[in-house]
């Protein structure tokens, strides 16, 4: 009886068309198709202060199965260049442990070559270089991070003819000729609430007397803090300002999907709207009061249009950012992350982030306390608790006392009694 089971398998054997199938081909290596120059050239890379970079090795040689990605100041020379990573190119870093603030190789990771470097700063800035650990150098970037020296709200309002990529000279002369460049305007953050749109205007500078070294794809226009900018330009005090711009918005949701069978299964026996799937990622986080925490939005990079909640409450731009007010605990930095300096006890909660106006993440903080190297004595909450425990005791003794008062008042009159 087990020959039928065995038929359509014999008959598949029979047919031409299995005995001529061919496995497809592999696509072919993306290094295999790009050449590295045979003169190293760095291509100028310019973001703002805060946000997470990310550089690809755009080419190396196909028998390489690691890269080292070296980096050096821009005013050092050649060799001064140091190694990011271990000799074989397998330096991990896990985002989740990124500190606040902490030197460059704490905040790197590679990935399939490509460098990441978390929350950049201005001390990052400098030429970054992908190789092999003999120092065979295959492509590199003249990376220069600006930090927004101003932050502007306008009205969404305000006449379109203002959101041009460029921003009038500020400084002209027959060496160079400054000016400020806008990216677009980002989407609208969030859908269905009142949201917020935000651009970056970057300093830049054109000029004929650029190092040929240092390219883009118009030879005569770099970022200011590159290194192809000659050191006789002088400049560093004469910048055009980094400019950062928030303006208010509103966008109506897209419509939603039908409910499932399930959704409507289980509002039918009484479940609440929240315990309902969301169908958000859901992350679970926990931190020490006392101490700076960085929330940053799941998959969100620099040309993102990110937003956040605490709950239902939105938690906009305008009001929590280091050029919004003095004195601000939680911020939105320009990377667009959620920032407490420091984190306290009444922080815990649900936070949501938005990526292109729509939900992307559900993040449950819990900051618990902690005293660690913080000394007891200068906790907050220590004369509140000192008061209690002094305060308690001083009742139990009172309480203590009267008890005894009182049982001796009681034997002193049984003694009277007897006499009597």
């Amino acid at each position: 009886m087990p020959f039928p089971s065995l038929s359509p398998l014999f008959l598949l054997f029979l047919t031409p068309e299995a005995w001529s199938y061919e496995a497809p081909e592999d696509k072919q290596d993306v290094f295999a198709r790009t050449a590295c120059p045979a003169f190293l050239t760095f291509t100028n890379a310019a973001y703002l202060s805060g946000v997470t970079v990310e550089l690809p090795c755009l080419c190396k040689p196909e028998q390489v199965q690691s890269v080292v990605w070296f980096f050096r100041k821009h005013l050092e020379r050649s060799e001064d260049t140091k190694a990011l990573t271990d000799h074989h190119g397998n330096h991990l870093l896990d985002p989740s442990q990124v500190p606040h603030s902490g030197d460059l190789r704490s905040r790197f990771s590679i990935r399939l070559f490509s460098l990441l470097i978390f929350r950049a700063g201005p001390d990052d800035a400098g030429v970054y270089i992908c190789g092999s650990a003999h120092k065979d150098f295959f492509y590199g970037y003249d990376l220069d991070i600006q930090e927004a020296a101003t932050l502007s709200f306008t009205n969404r309002l305000v006449s379109e003819a203002g959101d041009g990529k460029r921003d009038q000279s500020t400084d002209l002369s027959a060496l160079y000729h400054l000016f400020t460049s806008f990216q677009p305007w980002s989407v609208c953050d969030r859908c269905g609430v009142p949201g917020e749109q935000v651009r970056a205007g970057l300093c830049y500078i054109r000029s004929r007397f650029l190092n040929v070294r240092y390219r883009r794809a118009n030879q005569t226009i770099v970022s200011c803090g590159s290194g192809a900018v000659p050191r006789a330009f002088g400049l560093k005090r004469s910048r055009v300002a980094v400019k950062l711009e928030v303006r208010s918005c509103h966008m109506t949701c897209p419509s939603q999907a039908p409910p499932s069978k399930l959704l409507g299964l289980m509002s039918l026996f009484g479940s609440s709207s929240a315990s309902l799937p969301t169908g958000l990622p859901l992350y679970y986080l926990t931190h020490p009061d006392g101490q700076v925490l960085t929330l940053g939005c799941p998959g969100a990079r620099p040309d993102m249009a990110v937003a956040w909640d605490r709950g239902d409450e939105p938690i906009y731009r305008s009001e929590h950012s280091s050029g919004a007010g003095t004195d601000l605990r939680l911020i939105i930095d320009t990377g667009h992350h959620l920032l407490f300096q420091p984190a306290q006890t009444q922080d815990s909660g649900v936070y949501y982030c938005w990526l292109y106006g729509r939900r992307a993440a559900e993040i449950h903080l819990l900051v618990y306390p902690h005293f660690g190297s913080q000394s007891l004595l200068s906790h907050p909450d220590f004369p509140a608790a000192v008061r209690t425990v002094l305060g308690s005791y001083a009742a139990m003794t009172a309480v203590f006392f009267l008890l005894m008062l009182g049982r001796a008042v009681l034997r002193h009159r049984r003694e009277q009694s007897h006499v009597d």
